[in-house]
């Protein structure tokens, strides 16, 4: 559980939710033996709500893990296309299988490598920039997003509340100040932007819609 919301209401929420897609539910119950960090299920069904109305095809994830999210969205959308970087050689190994498996390895590309140093060399033009990477480094990857960001198109950051340790010192551990620190200094950036609007929503651990709109 996220720490954001009560525990008996994600739980009746995530009841609601009619996941029948037998690939996500053998992905899920992979990350949850194995303790590998995926987005949550009510994110992933807000975030396909989101690409369906808005009608987004080209998408840029930060932080692949298993494929799991870059399949819930290519998924929604026969036109969607996903680049998705990721550091971790074992994950890559593993995503690419995953969506191999799936047969959608003609719309998700794989980028091995440090997004940090990726992104600034990155050229195409994207409608939704998704990051679920590594969080203290989300502020220094704003402006390059926005370079890289088609007008109207969004910018998606998840775990921006981070167990509820941004909102609150008093459940801030030692370890990760820094993180935190960076994280409320991203969130005032995407909310102070003024070539964005942004909401911050408490679902998950914490997720943030920011739209360019100038």
């Amino acid at each position: 559980m996220s720490k954001i919301n009560h525990e008996y209401i994600e739980t009746y929420i995530r009841g609601l939710l009619n996941n029948e897609d037998k690939l996500l539910l053998e992905l899920e119950g992979y990350a949850e033996k194995n303790n590998v960090p995926i987005i949550h299920p009510e994110v992933r069904q807000l975030i396909g709500i989101l690409l369906q109305t808005g009608g987004y095809e080209k998408i840029l994830e930060i932080g692949t893990a298993i494929g799991y999210s870059a399949l819930s969205f290519v998924k929604k959308n026969e036109n969607i296309t996903v680049d998705t970087i990721e550091l971790n050689e074992d994950m890559v190994k593993l995503a690419g299988e995953n969506i191999e498996k799936a047969g959608y390895d003609d719309r998700i590309k794989i980028i091995y490598g440090d997004a940090s140093k990726v992104v600034p060399e990155l050229e195409k033009k994207y409608d939704v920039i998704f990051l679920d990477g590594a969080k203290g480094h989300y502020i220094h990857m704003l402006e390059d997003c926005l370079r890289l960001l088609n007008p109207g198109g969004m910018i998606i950051s998840d775990n921006v509340l981070f167990r509820g340790m941004v909102a609150s010192d008093e459940l801030v551990k030692r370890r990760k100040i820094t993180i935190v620190k960076r994280m409320r200094k991203y969130l005032e950036a995407l909310s102070d932007h003024p070539r964005l609007d942004t909401s911050i929503i408490p679902i998950g651990d914490g997720l943030a819609i920011s739209r360019l709109v100038r």
